[in-house]
């Protein structure tokens, strides 16, 4: 069947597309296509050359993959030996290095600084411009023909712009968000999931099967010339400049420097949020002196140049003795287990608490009192126990138990635990603790919002007895303030107007405040939109309320009961006469009807609060999380791991600005 002219031109046309979209986006790093547009392009190209198999090309972005499996992995002899970078891990280790480079040169000497990408090592030989052999680095010496496997790396290039021999070494990688979605479906599969990106793009690269590799999100950085038929470049620099002229993917991400002080400041960039911003792992910086010539001249050490140096970011997960565990009560009675670690450094602070979830987790992990414990920081923020090193447990380590009583709990201090789940509580409220969280939350941002009424002024209220119910606030005058150790005449004035306008609360944040379990933002403006006052909503059953699109039977049974409870009757018509609370409209449709919103940092002009209850006014939801579901990401200053998550699932992120004029539409 003959191929349409149309349809020629129109393959044409899309392979030229692809390779420089391909450039653009991993060479050039100034994509000009969003990733589904690219994707379309190239399922439209793939049914082209389904429908007329002449059109099939060789260097097609789309015939990467060589179908035949191979028998093994050859071993390839490197034309030059390969080596790796020694460590750094503090600026004692850089200045040590810069005082050798010096000592060794005799000059001053400038940086090139890279990002270290955490992946798998590649050495591709072209011969006239073709690409003909891929391998891995191996021993240095010999390593693993992977050419089958490189080849349907998309950015990779079968031919290169001029026909030159050369060897060029790089960085073979999985990006971040492929990872996730690769064990995400490896779960499914009930297959282990890899440990690192690192680990998932060796295992990827050593495969036989080259349709493996194609399947998963490879990608690849070339940052060194090992050999060319043309003129050497005379810098690293030149090299990256060179290596990217070619058509060879280069990491846009480095810069020149002549002092130690800029690279402290490069690699704290990139130590801090910048990390977040790749798609791809990085665990550090490298530092090459910038002369090819002092290159050579300064030479190898029987395993590493001498003129480079990996600066690494500090450990991810580190080891360190678990001493003891504790509880810590919360505002509604549950019971926390707390591990007291001996101090580390980790993910660049220091540690000495973590968190041990429940009951069920410390017997899952079995841990001992005395055990040495792998942690790391979730999110690089909070410290989590990975598990124990049970082949360092000492003799006559203890197991743990949770306790049948605790002096954090009222009355005799009973303990119990939770039907149906894996907390416990205690079974009286009333210790000091869990009031002085309870008290803190009515009035804190999402609640009350009581400007000046933070942890340590609630402990000091209750201290001196002035305060123990929610109502006890409304009744606080300035001269029991003015008595308190630290309250001048002004912070007393001003906590005593930030409680009188607190006096006007809308009824959603009162039922925040109130500590209602299960019952947070959303869940309040549900049912403050729903009910409308606290009256028709305290005689609503349980039945009814489970009904309720977004509360279910769980949330259900909570408010059912709270408003059930004879204390919390007395305790709302104490509150009632103090304050005026004001009704919830939902609206009938709003600009944002059907949208899911996250909220993440610190923005310039509103609160948290504030722009969450904007994004319910104008008929959205707000969630904690990001998933692919959700329909955009307000940012801040200091957004966090949100932010990360958002931008590896390539969700929508607007600022404070953008989002304003949404809710206008």
């Amino acid at each position: 069947m003959a191929v349409p002219q149309r349809a020629r031109k129109r393959a044409a046309k899309l392979r030229e597309l692809l390779a420089y979209h391909a450039r653009q986006y991993y060479t050039l790093d100034a994509p000009e296509l969003s990733d589904s547009a690219y994707d379309a392009f190239y399922h439209e190209l793939r049914e082209l050359e389904g429908r007329y198999p002449e059109l099939v090309h060789a260097e097609s972005v789309t015939q990467r993959v060589v179908g035949e499996v191979l028998p093994f992995l050859e071993k390839v002899r490197h034309q030059v030996p390969q080596w790796s970078f020694n460590d750094a891990f503090t600026e004692e280790d850089i200045r040590a290095f810069d005082e050798r480079v010096r000592k060794t040169s005799g000059a001053t000497p400038a940086y090139d600084l890279e990002l270290k990408i955490d992946g798998l090592k590649i050495v591709l030989t072209y011969k006239k411009g073709i690409l003909t052999t891929a391998a891995t680095r191996g021993d240095g010496v010999t390593g693993e023909d992977v050419t089958h496997n490189i080849r349907t790396i998309r950015e990779v290039p079968e031919r290169l712009t001029r026909p030159v021999d050369l060897i060029a070494e790089g960085e073979v990688y999985l990006t971040r968000s492929g990872f996730e979605e690769l064990n995400a479906a490896r779960e499914r599969t009930g297959e282990p999931p890899f440990a690192n990106p690192r680990n998932a793009a060796a295992g990827s690269i050593r495969q036989l099967d080259p349709k493996i590799a194609a399947e998963r999100p490879l990608g690849a950085f070339m940052y060194d010339v090992a050999a060319t038929s043309e003129t050497f470049p005379l810098t690293q620099s030149n090299e990256l400049a060179y290596l990217a002229a070619l058509g060879l993917p280069v990491n846009s991400e480095h810069r020149h420097t002549g002092t130690l002080e800029e690279v402290f400041a490069y690699w704290k960039k990139w130590k801090g949020s910048a990390r977040g911003e790749t798609d791809y792992q990085i665990d550090g910086i490298v530092l090459k002196v910038e002369s090819r010539a002092a290159q050579e001249a300064l030479g190898y050490t029987g395993k590493a140049p001498r003129f480079g140096i990996a600066y690494k970011f500090p450990p991810e997960q580190v080891t360190t003795i678990l001493e003891d565990i504790t509880l810590q009560v919360g505002r509604t009675g549950k019971l926390t287990p707390v591990a007291h670690l001996t101090p580390v450094a980790v993910a660049g602070t220091v540690v000495a608490r973590a968190t041990l979830h429940n009951e069920d987790f410390i017997k899952e992990k079995d841990i001992h009192i005395g055990d040495t414990v792998i942690l790391q920081k979730a999110g690089d923020i909070i410290p989590e126990i990975v598990s124990i090193v049970k082949e360092l447990r000492p003799k006559g380590a203890k197991a743990w138990r949770f306790p049948t009583r605790s002096a954090l709990c009222g009355g005799d201090g009973s303990i119990e635990r939770v039907p149906g789940e894996a907390a416990h509580r205690c079974k009286k409220a009333g210790s000091f603790e869990q009031r002085a969280r309870k008290l803190i939350h009515f009035a804190g941002k999402q609640a009350l919002d009581i400007d000046g009424c933070g942890h340590e002024t609630v402990r000091l209220l209750m201290e001196h007895n002035l305060i123990s119910d929610f109502d006890d606030f409304f009744e606080l005058t300035k001269d029991e303030l003015l008595a308190l150790p630290g309250f001048e005449e002004t912070k007393s004035v001003n906590l005593i107007a930030a409680i009188t306008q607190a006096k006007k609360v809308s009824i959603d944040r009162l039922l925040i405040g109130l500590g209602i379990p299960h019952v947070g933002g959303e869940t309040a403006f549900l049912l403050a939109t729903h009910f409308q006052t606290l009256a028709v909503l305290g005689k609503a059953t349980e039945e009814s309320l489970s009904k309720i699109d977004g509360i279910g039977p769980i949330i259900g049974k909570a408010v059912a009961e709270w408003f059930k409870d004879a204390n919390n009757h007395a305790l709302l018509a104490r509150l009632g006469k103090h304050l005026t609370i004001q009704k919830v409209v939902a609206p009938q449709k709003g600009p944002l009807t059907g949208q899911t919103v996250v909220i993440t940092g610190t923005l310039p002009t509103l609160s948290r609060e504030e722009a969450e209850a904007r994004v319910r006014r104008a008929g959205g939801k707000v969630v904690a999380s990001v998933s692919l579901k959700t329909s955009f990401v307000v940012a801040g200053e200091n957004p966090g791991s949100k932010f990360n998550k958002a931008h590896q699932l390539g969700v929508y992120i607007i600022n404070e600005s953008a989002f304003l004029k949404k809710l206008e539409t």
